[in-house]
This record gives C-alpha cells, structure tokens and sequence, in this order.
C-alpha cells in the first residue's frame, strides 16, 4: 500500500539540521557506573586517551577495557598511554557488535531518552542524551544489572544435527 486514508492529517514535527554530538562510554561491569566523554567534533585517539585517564583516576582494581575494532581505538597513542597507565585493552573480532556491551547500553539510552519524543532543538537533544545517562547512572541500577550481565550464547559442546 503506498499511501493511507484518513479525515484529518497529521503532521509530525522532525528537528531540523544536522550538528553533531559524540560520547564515548564506557561501563563498570561490576559496578554498572557509566564513564563518558563527549564532545561536538569527532571521536578520536584523544578522546580514548582521556577516557583511558578518567578510567585510571577513578580505579583502584586492575582494569580490562573491550574495545571494537576502531581505528583510532589500536593507534600507537592509545597503546602507549594505556601501557603507560596499567591498563589492558582486549579487542573484540571485527563485524561483533553482539559481543559488545556498550551497544546494550546505547540502545537503552535512545529508548529512555529520545523515543516518541519531539525535540525542538539540538540543545533539548543534547540536554536529553545527558540527563538519560546521568539517570541511568543515579536510578537505573536494576536496569543496568540485567542488561550488562555478560550472557552470551557459546557454540561450544552443541550436538550437531546430521542429515
């Protein structure tokens, strides 16, 4: 069917332009804390930089960071400064998404914050993404809990049906 029939019209507001808003997170698997960085030009080896630092500050534990396969997550500055501050980087196989956390986490960040809602503005978009994440890091615990349990399906041991 192309089209749809009705009395009266509706009209759905959209914004408008096209600025853009990075973060870069990062989430405690024990403690489901969410760390970010964010900023209005681009994600680059700088920005994991200060979020390996910001990790490091506020960690007494050895730390594990799992990262996607990002160009600018293995250029030598980011494996310097994390060598430099003891923390180890494990890199998940290319085209994995599934196998990482963080996808978990954003999708419940755009559900919470910006689904079936008009935001008039790139400020009320901007404001929403960080009140989402400051309110999952304050009340979302629970929600935290069940979404960033490490459950992932293991082809190991599995019968193999013959034909």
């Amino acid at each position: 069917m192309g089209f749809v029939w009705c009395v009266v019209r509706w009209f759905v507001q959209t914004g408008s332009g096209r600025q853009r808003w990075n973060i870069l997170g990062a989430v405690d698997v024990v403690t489901h804390k969410i760390h970010t960085v964010m900023n209005d030009t681009y994600i680059t080896s700088t920005q994991v930089c200060e979020m390996l630092r910001k990790l490091a500050a506020e960690s007494t534990l050895p730390i594990t960071i799992v990262l996607d396969n990002a160009r600018y997550q293995r250029c030598k500055l980011v494996m310097n400064t994390a060598s430099e501050l003891g923390i180890e980087l494990l890199f998940l196989p290319t085209y994995s998404p599934n196998l990482n956390l963080i996808e978990r986490l954003w999708k419940l960040v755009k559900k919470r914050s910006l689904r079936i809602r008009y935001l008039p503005n790139f400020d009320a978009f901007r404001e929403a993404l960080i009140k989402g994440i400051e309110d999952l890091n304050e009340n979302g615990q629970k929600e935290l809990a069940t979404l960033m349990a490490p459950n992932f399906q293991s082809f190991k041991d599995l019968p193999i049906l013959k034909r």
